[in-house]
């Protein structure tokens, strides 16, 4: 009985919660003139508690499909009067009083924490009706298609792929590599939602952080070609120190989720170099004045050509980091890495990542990704060489030395956490 209470509780909860939102968005209505407020979703939330208790205790499901169905019938009637008394054509409040009955009935049924969680979901999205309307005014077809395709990704290609490996090495298994190749696709997606919403030319500073979210190559080369084409480049140069930051957090990001014991080993080396790279960006931003931003040539993510790229890069790297093990020892990991993180350095990440436990310590994968991480930094001062002057490059390469520099002392000084 105790328990039966509680989740009729939770019931009303859940309809009190979503009749907030909806009382207060209607708050100016005249009384009597709205068909449900927040007694009314209350009490619909606790009726559908009210007929999964009695289908319970009767063992009938079918009372309770037959109370869903008469209270639909009901609500929707008088939502349809004050809908022709309007002229609104919306259906938001039918759903959502249809989801606050079965959230209702979802609570006593046991499902508790999924019931509470259903409701909180659905108050948030009935609260962020101007927002998500706002988000698909700017989203873009080709931002919704790469949405589109994530989902596929995840949800019909994953499923499917063998997850064994089926090299001779046991480094090449497939889900594995379409499972990393939609993680890091799905976190540069939101760095380029992000490039989207806050626009790529609000300020210099703004544009590389957002830009590097994407790629910190990318806008390293947008920068260089910047500073040829006339503009200041110590502030320039301080711009793409700021996507180095964002680039060595971005790794961390992905580490911490997929090994976070390896974000133990490389994390004070990382902060130390995100720390050098900042107080030369601050001061490399003080030496003139940048006011246009990168010019955004950014694609999407997940655009076909260079996801299957990724795809293949990281399947060759995962492949090379398992024979180098088996022929050369854990340390031919971080000569993997070194080289591969050159040319993408998420490939060499999630390439030494994937053999923490079973082929390498988290000690020696650390240093494989602190390489992929130095020969990346390294590889963008080459690229800045080539895209710009020297007042541009000279400045990065001085910084990218003393940030390399100073994770490397933090590395061999301290031992990891």
């Amino acid at each position: 009985m105790e328990t039966t209470l509680a989740r009729l509780g939770l019931a009303l909860a859940i309809g009190l919660l979503v009749g907030l939102e909806r009382g207060w968005r209607e708050r100016g209505a005249p009384a009597r003139s709205r068909t449900a407020g927040i007694r009314t979703y209350g009490i619909s939330g606790l009726l559908g508690g009210v007929f999964a208790a009695l289908s319970q205790s009767m063992e009938a499901a079918s009372l309770m499909v037959a109370g869903f169905l008469g209270f639909a019938a009901v609500f929707a009637f008088y939502k349809a009067r004050e809908a022709a008394h309007d002229e609104d054509f919306s259906v938001t409040s039918v759903v959502a009083g249809l989801c606050v009955f079965a959230l209702g009935a979802l609570a006593v049924a046991g499902e508790t924490q999924a019931a509470a969680g259903g409701g909180a979901a659905l108050a948030a999205i009935l609260a962020s009706r101007e927002v998500l309307h706002e988000l698909l005014k700017r989203l873009t077809w080709e931002e919704v298609r790469s949405a589109l395709i994530l989902a596929v990704m995840t949800a019909i290609i994953l499923p499917v792929l063998p997850n064994r490996a089926i090299d001779p090495w046991g480094g090449l298994n497939p889900h594995e590599v379409w499972f990393f190749t939609v993680l890091t696709a799905a976190i540069s997606y939101l760095g380029y939602i992000a490039v989207r919403l806050l626009g790529a030319t609000r300020g210099l500073i703004v544009s590389a952080l957002s830009g590097a979210l994407v790629s910190s190559t990318a806008v390293t080369l947008a920068l260089g070609g910047n500073a040829s084409s006339g503009a200041a480049p110590y502030p320039l140069a301080g711009a793409a120190t700021f996507a180095a930051i964002v680039s060595i957090g971005r790794v961390c990001v992905v580490i911490g989720l997929i090994k976070p014991q390896v974000l133990l080993v490389i994390g004070p080396a990382a902060f130390s170099a995100m720390l050098v790279f900042g107080l030369c960006g601050a001061l490399l931003l003080m030496r003139g004045q940048g006011s246009g931003g990168v010019a955004s040539t950014i694609r999407s993510p997940f655009e076909l050509g260079p996801l299957l790229l990724f795809a293949f890069l990281f399947a060759i790297a995962a492949t090379a980091n398992a024979a180098l093990v088996r022929y050369s020892g854990s340390q031919g990991i971080v000569a993997a890495a070194a080289v591969s993180g050159a040319v993408d350095v998420d490939v060499a990440v999630l390439g030494a990542l994937r053999l923490v436990g079973s082929a390498a310590t988290a000690e020696i994968v650390g240093q494989a990704i602190l390489a992929a991480m130095t020969s990346n930094a390294l590889f963008r001062v080459v690229l800045a060489v080539a895209s710009g002057p020297m007042r541009f490059w000279v400045p990065l390469l001085l910084a990218t030395v003393m940030s390399v520099a100073a994770g490397g002392t933090v590395f061999s000084i301290f031992p990891p956490l």
